[in-house]
């Protein structure tokens, strides 16, 4: 992972992607304002929905600052809607440094296939330009959808893990 590369705009067949920016905050305040979608994201220790997502938005901004890839916002080609977050992300996994493909849909979204579209966008694109040899999903053990998006998208569950304080299954695929 000696390579850094990282764009916006891809392109898939229903979605586009473009850097969060710091309005995205209203938006995924609405992500963590859902039970069900927050349930399987660390808290931060932070009090409500609105502090998560100026978190999150803050921490996928430092993340383009670092060069640790970072969170995209998907946007509708056709209708220009909001749809949720995919990308790559530079993280630590067991001491070993490893490069991630991770997504989070708005609960309307969900079971519309954009999550799979979109990881296996991202994947392509990180292997395309041969930023690592292998992608991982770190996925929580109770996240059975995120788990299938993984599967879908080729990986193939490694092991079971901590990781910021959670039990995760770590999926893999390789070039």
């Amino acid at each position: 992972m000696d390579k850094y590369i990282y764009q916006d705009n891809l392109q898939s067949e229903r979605l586009y992607t473009r850097f969060i920016t710091p309005e995205d905050v209203e938006i995924w305040t609405t992500f963590f304002d859902e039970p069900e979608c927050g349930k399987f994201f660390p808290t931060f220790g932070l009090p409500n929905a609105r502090a998560r997502a100026e978190h999150w938005i803050n921490r996928g901004l430092t993340r383009y600052e670092e060069k640790t890839y970072g969170l995209q916002s998907l946007i509708n080609k056709e209708t220009g809607e909001y749809i949720g977050q995919c990308g790559l992300l530079l993280q630590e996994v067991d001491g070993i440094k490893e490069l991630e493909v991770g997504y989070s849909l708005l609960r309307k979204h969900w079971g519309k296939g954009y999550a799979s579209e979109a990881a296996q966008l991202f994947k392509n694109y990180g292997f395309q330009n041969k930023l690592a040899e292998s992608i991982i999903s770190i996925i929580h053990v109770d996240n059975i959808p995120s788990q299938q998006v993984a599967i879908r998208n080729g990986m193939t569950k490694e092991k079971q893990t901590k990781w910021n304080d959670l039990d995760v299954f770590i999926f893999r695929t390789k070039l």
